[in-house]
């Protein structure tokens, strides 16, 4: 693959890219704008967090997709008392009384941090470092993950009690957030059909970890105009209330608006979109395409917006 040129890799994408969620859809019913939402950030080096009430697949999903891109897969249950080293490992005693380190589950190419609210912020600080960094510190060494490495979260919207609900500065380490629907009547009976069989869907590796980030890094040489650029900051400065290009809507609805790194994943998401559809250039609707997911969790409602009954994407629509 390191042979081909960047306009073979690039036509290559789409394709590649539509035999992923084919694949991922041998075991997934429905969840389109979820999977293409996942697949756009894995290939933009992003981690995600999905929202959603138990039940809806989360768990199915994600490992189904590493299944289809060849990636080492792990998952961690967080509860209130999960301590750090639960995650990215400890240090023992061997045999020679030496120390030694014992990797966590956070040394994979794909981790599931189910339900990540359920787990106190130390707990959740010690996965942001290796969300952050692409590394762990243990007894006063680092210890680097292996390349790609993504982390998809979860988090249930309806059970409050008993969580901790991540802080704005970490919600800003996901690049996006996507919410899970409950299935239509059609794909809920096909779920049925599927799931109560005695049969399964064998899903096929479509792509190994060296293409994943071989197609990153085409991802990042897509070119994008002034024009594209201006447009992002634009609707990233629209979120900023009381600030100069604010939004009416901003400044009656919102607390604070979303930081630079926004705009950077505004960009990168656009660009993979812009990919994912056969496109070597960016245009808006390609920022369109990722903004909710890139925007959704980084604007912070007031007091006003939550006693009327506005939401995040009410406000986001009216940005456009």
């Amino acid at each position: 693959m390191n042979n081909q040129s960047t306009a073979e890799l690039a036509a290559q994408f789409g394709a590649k890219v539509n035999q992923l969620k084919s694949e991922v859809g041998k075991v997934i019913v429905g969840q389109d704008d979820v999977i293409t939402a996942l697949v756009n950030a894995i290939f933009c080096h992003g981690h995600v967090l999905m929202v959603g009430v138990p039940g809806l697949a989360k768990t199915l999903l994600v490992k189904t997709l590493s299944q289809a891109m060849s990636l080492d897969f792990n998952r961690i249950q967080f509860t209130p008392d999960l301590m750090p080293s639960d995650i990215i490992g400890s240090e023992i005693l061997d045999e020679n009384r030496q120390f030694k380190f014992i990797k966590g589950p956070v040394f994979a190419n794909l981790l599931l941090a189910d339900e990540i609210n359920r787990t106190p912020p130390k707990t959740q600080s010690a996965l942001l470092e290796a969300m952050q960094e692409r590394q762990v510190t243990a007894g006063g060494s680092i210890y680097h993950l292996t390349e790609p490495f993504f982390v998809l979260a979860t988090q249930n919207p309806i059970e409050q009690e008993g969580t901790y609900p991540l802080p704005e500065a970490q919600l800003d380490r996901f690049m996006y957030q996507v919410v899970l629907d409950y299935p239509n009547f059609n794909d809920e009976v096909q779920i049925l059909k599927q799931t109560t069989s005695g049969s399964s869907e064998k899903v096929s590796a479509v792509l190994t970890a060296n293409e994943i980030m071989d197609y990153q890094n085409i991802v990042r040489q897509v070119p994008v105009t002034n024009n594209v650029y201006e447009y992002v900051v634009g609707l990233v400065q629209k979120t900023r209330p009381n600030l100069l290009g604010a939004h009416p809507m901003a400044n009656k609805y919102l607390s604070y608006g979303a930081g630079p790194r926004a705009g950077q994943n505004l960009i990168l998401g656009a660009k993979c979109n812009a990919l994912m559809n056969g496109k070597f250039s960016v245009d808006i609707e390609d920022v369109h395409a990722v903004m909710n997911w890139v925007l959704s969790h980084r604007i912070v409602r007031n007091f006003k917006a939550e006693a009327e009954g506005i939401s995040n994407a009410q406000i986001l629509s009216n940005f456009i």
